[in-house]
């Protein structure tokens, strides 16, 4: 090879690094510090850079993104002179590469030591259960303290977190048995407050129910009440009329057998026949055992015929019909009186109270859950007043028509029979 051919590719060579060494592409989120010999030129931004080759280099390229650094637990003793491993990671980022690189050899290193430092300061002044509880107190000291101190390094701290605080296996034993005793000290008392609701729910269920019994039971009291009043006075209606009917019937009868006697005009010896025919009858019954005969039964009867009759051309005394008679009572005269005795319609009061009770027993009652608000007592029933109204005023029966006389032609007094339908007008 010839001497020119080896002397140019020197040439080239040495151009190529010449070139290489002039030109500096920094990445997006980078800095770098350049020095020419030996002294602090400039500091390079992210893109193209150019350098002055063979006087010109790259000290440090520094990343300008926020950096994350966790650091190893370090042993702290807190006021209560007990000693707990504190994990902390730090959040810092580079806003001035030559600081950064000028001012501390190496300041990862130094945020660590400073952490340190300032932890077991801020730490060393509360208790265990302060440390454990006050992480934001603790973060926001550390955060203060090494933004403060970091500044001149060109460094800006943005957190501090506590990642872990351990204390010692003893007072984990004594804090777990402390929760433990927590945990079932609140697990007694919410039971206890369960029960106390529960048996509040239930008295105040069976208050309700009890209330409602004796609602019920007093609607059906009042009820049976009226019921065997409306029966008593029904039946003595009952009654009244039927001893009425028959007052008329033997009314009716000794009218009857009266006129027959007075028409027969007895004879004191036909009377004295029929005295004889009726002792037999007398004498009838179990307790009848000596029957004793007047002796002056000739003079009873003698008297009873002079008081019947007069005596004839023959001595004997007869039945003479008085001349002047009393006029006949007005069978119609007491009907308007009785005729209510005999009305068997329903009372309207009556019917209107059995219906607002029905009413009452069918109405839904509310549960005790939904409105735990409202005082647990009875809403008033407004038919209640129909119930229970004191003494019965008297009731007005409009009286019917003419009652219908009975089928007897001799007897010249009618009879109502309540049995009959009423007659048509």
């Amino acid at each position: 090879m010839e001497p020119t051919v080896i002397v140019a590719i020197i040439v080239v060579v040495f151009v190529l690094i010449v070139l290489v060494k002039s030109v500096l592409v920094i990445p997006q989120a980078q800095s770098a510090v350049i020095e020419r010999l030996g002294r602090f030129r400039t500091v390079a931004e992210p893109g193209l850079n150019f350098l002055v080759p063979f006087f010109d280099r790259v000290r440090a390229r520094i990343d300008l993104r926020e950096q994350v650094v966790s650091f190893p637990p370090q042993p702290v003793i807190t006021q209560d002179n007990l000693t707990v491993s504190i994990d902390t990671v730090v959040y810092f980022q580079v806003t001035d590469s030559r600081a950064a690189v000028y001012e501390i050899s190496n300041y990862i290193v130094a945020v660590e030591q400073l952490t340190t430092t300032t932890l077991r300061n801020v730490v060393g002044g509360m208790s265990l259960e302060e440390t454990l509880t006050s992480r934001d107190s603790i973060n926001s000291q550390l955060r203060g303290v090494l933004d403060a101190e970091t500044g001149r390094w060109g460094i800006r701290v943005a957190r501090v977190e506590l990642k872990a605080i351990d204390p010692p296996p003893s007072i984990q034993d004594s804090m777990e048995k402390q929760m433990r005793a927590d945990r079932e000290k609140r697990a007694i008392i919410l039971n206890a407050e369960g029960q106390r609701e529960a048996a509040i729910k239930t008295a105040e269920g069976q208050k309700q129910a009890q209330i409602l019994a004796a609602e019920g039971q007093k609607q059906a009291t009042i009820m049976a009440a009226e019921a065997d009043r409306q029966s008593r006075i029904l039946k003595a209606q009952g009654e009244r009329a039927a001893r009425y009917l028959q007052a008329q019937g033997q009314a009716k009868a000794i009218e009857k057998v009266v006129a027959a006697v007075k028409a027969s005009k007895p004879t004191p010896e036909v009377l004295a026949y029929q005295y004889l025919q009726t002792l037999p009858t007398m004498a009838q019954g179990d307790a009848n055992k000596v029957w004793m005969i007047p002796t002056d039964f000739s003079k009873a009867l003698e008297g009873f015929a002079r008081q019947l009759g007069a005596r004839g051309d023959d001595g004997v005394f007869r039945y003479e019909p008085p001349t002047d008679t009393a006029p006949a009572a007005d069978p119609a005269a007491d009907e308007e009186e009785v005729a209510s005795w005999f009305d068997t319609s329903t009372d309207p009061r009556v019917a209107e109270a059995v219906r607002a009770a029905e009413e009452v027993a069918r109405k839904e009652v509310e549960s005790p859950l939904a409105t735990p608000a409202t005082p647990a007592t009875a809403a008033p029933n407004p038919a209640a007043p129909a119930v229970t109204r004191g003494a019965e005023e008297p009731r007005q029966v409009t009286s019917g028509p003419t009652p219908t006389p009975l089928a007897d032609p001799d007897i010249t007094r009618p009879v109502r029979n309540p049995l009959a339908p009423p007659q048509q007008p």
